[in-house]
Order: C-alpha cells, then structure tokens, then sequence
C-alpha cells in the first residue's frame, strides 16, 4: 500500500511539473511563430483526445488533451496542405503569407530553436528566484565525509565535525579551509572542531598530491581528506542583478556536466545504469516536493535545461534534427528530397523510442518493481 501511495503521489507532482516545462517550451516555438507571422492552428498540452479546449481570437486552438506526456504546437504549413481528394493543393497568397513552410530558413530556423531557448531562460530565472529569494549555499568548514586512508581519517576526524580555526587562525568557509590545506603539504596542523557540542582538539598533516592546474601544469597540493557536509551551509541572498549572474552560471554549469556525461557514456568512461527516465523523474520529483517548494523550483530548472539540450540534439524528431535540415538546406541551396527526411524522421523516431524503453527499463531495475510484483506472487 506505501508503494502504491507514493507512486501515485509522485506520477502527480511529475506530471505537473512536466506540465509546466512543456508549457514553456512550446509557448517558445508559439510565440516566435507569432512574431514571424505563421499562423498557429494548435497549442496543445498533452496527446491524444481532446478534454478542454478554446478557440482565441488568433484561431488558436489553445486545448488540454488525455495524455499527458509532452505536448506540441501545430503551425499551419508544416505539413502538406491536402484538399478533400487527398491531392496537394496550391496555396493562396494569403495562406502562404501565414505559412511556415513559406518562411524563410532563418525563420523556420527561429521558430523551432525559440522552444530549447525558453527551455534555458526559465532555468536561469528558476535558479535566480531561488538565490534572490533562498539565497546562495555557501559550504561552511566540516567534514561531511572521511576518505579512507586520509590524513583526515588518521588525525580522528569523523562526519558531522565543524571547523573553526587552523594554528589559531579563525575560519568559516569550507574554502577557507580548501585554501590553507592546499599550501600545507606534509606541514603538521592544528585545528579547532567541534563536535556533538564539544569542543575538540585535532592533529593532522595534509599529504602531498600532484594535480594539474587551469593551464596544465603539475602542481603539488596539500589534501587533508574530507568533502564538505550539505548540511552545514550559510545561504546568504543575492541583489537582481547578482541573481541573474547566478541562474546564467547555474545554467551553463549543469549544461557542461550533461555533456560531459552524454560524452563520457559515447566513449565508454561511464556506464549508463545512471541514465534515468520518466518514473525515476516521478520519484525525484515527489522527494523534491516533499522537502520543499525550494527544492522542487531547483528540480524544474534543471530539468528545464535537460529538455532544452535533448532537444538541441541533431536527431531527426527533436528540434535538433528540424534545425539539421535547415543547415543542409542552407548549405545546398535546397531542402533534402521528402524521401531522405522520411527515412530520417523513421530512424529518429527508432532511436528516441528505442531510449525510452532502454531508461525504462532502467528505472524498472532501480526501483525494484520487479522484486516488488515478484513478492506479491510468491
């Protein structure tokens, strides 16, 4: 019954919060096409059969359909304009006007990128409402781990110990710490702990370690063994402007990482039982939520820049693969014939399909669904 419950409680915070990501990728595809003058038949959150709809005075059919998963925006003029005897027909002037196959290249090109460009926008806002509003989390000195075979580990320090002094010298910041155990490889420290309450003295010598540094080169470094402890920040509230700063960074920096990880599982230097899907996002989200509005905003903007990079990849089915086109056509003078865009959208839609079962079935495994339908029959 727990399991069931939480499920439930997580497939419904997931399904708001992809609600409102897919909202604000398409409303970018929606309001570009505006701008370019196309005129926008469908906007619709979800697949499927229509529940609630409404015309607005564009004739937008704005509509709310039974699947949840996704969503799109229908321009008129991306597919072929059939007549009643299933024949192409010829355009009027006014429909190619409002067409977004009449478009130029540079305004498809807009129109389709405008909805990964949201995607990142709102992320930098999420991320800046979160440090105007919550603050930025700077680590404070402590140990939230000890390595084994560290020289923290050998002097006694132990998880959940704070920091307050090294050789009688005051500090507070976990980089503080990070800046004096670095220049102190193989020198004896002093440093002042507290722990459950109590005051505490320990001794340690950072050992030497060889790095390389921004530009290279081998640098030697003192390492005393300890990772900080997320529970013992300082939030301290940034200015609008230092906010803004503060969502761009957050954004580039969880961009960066997402690369890195698609690009070291291309080479083989991380396997993928990590790689999540739709029912690992279900729990994560319900956590999140659980732990806080806080935490859930923190969620969607990385989710936010999640969707905006998938979709940037040149795969026939997401933007990418729409903007791929358009480059070969710019390149060639022409688009590529409907036989080659055909057997590319086949192979994209294989492939995306071919994703989804994969991390489903990782998220089966990592959520023990299989053990918990098992023990329900034996």
């Amino acid at each position: 019954m727990s399991f069931l419950g939480f499920t439930w409680y997580y497939i419904v915070v997931f399904l708001l919060v992809l609600t409102v990501l897919v909202f604000v990728h398409e409303w970018g595809h929606f309001w570009v096409a505006r701008r370019n003058k196309v005129r926008v038949e469908v906007f619709s959150i979800g697949f499927g059969p229509e529940l609630y709809g409404w015309d607005d005075k564009y004739g937008t059919r704005w509509k709310i359909s039974a699947i949840p998963l996704g969503g799109y925006v229908k321009m008129f003029g991306e597919g072929e304009d059939e007549d009643v005897d299933g024949e192409p027909r010829e355009l009027t002037d006014e429909e190619k006007a409002v067409s977004f196959s009449f478009k130029t290249i540079r305004q498809r090109a807009a129109i389709v990128a405008a909805g990964p460009i949201v995607n990142f926008i709102f992320a930098i806002f999420a991320f800046a409402v979160l440090a105007g509003v919550i603050g930025t989390a700077t680590p404070l000195a402590g140990a939230g781990k000890v390595f084994e075979g560290s020289a923290a580990e050998t002097a006694g320090f132990k998880p959940g110990d704070r920091i307050f002094s090294i050789d009688g010298t005051e500090i507070k910041y976990f980089d503080d710490l990070r800046k004096i155990v670095s220049k102190s490889a193989g020198i004896k420290l002093t440093f002042q702990i507290q722990r459950d309450g109590n005051d505490q003295t320990l001794t340690a010598v950072p050992k030497l370690k060889t790095r390389k540094d921004a530009d290279g080169n081998d640098v030697e470094v003192g390492l005393l063994g300890i990772e900080w402890d997320p529970t013992h920040v300082e939030f301290e509230r940034q200015g609008p402007i230092d906010s803004l700063w503060v969502g761009v960074r957050r954004t580039a920096y969880v961009s960066i990482n997402i690369l890195t990880y698609v690009g070291d599982m291309i080479s083989g230097n991380r396997n993928t039982d990590d790689l999540g899907g739709p029912l690992r996002i279900a729990q994560i989200s319900g956590k999140m939520a659980q732990q806080g509005p806080g935490d859930l905003i923190l969620l969607m903007a990385m989710l936010s820049v999640n969707l905006g990079l998938i979709n940037l990849f040149p795969i026939p089915m997401l933007d990418g693969g729409h903007l791929a086109f358009y480059f070969i056509e710019a390149i060639r003078g022409r688009p590529l014939g409907p036989k080659a865009q055909e057997y590319g959208f086949r192979f994209g839609l294989i492939l995306v399909m071919m994703l989804v079962v994969f991390v489903t079935w990782n998220d089966l495994v990592h959520l023990e669904v299989f053990e918990f339908i098992k023990g329900l029959i034996t």
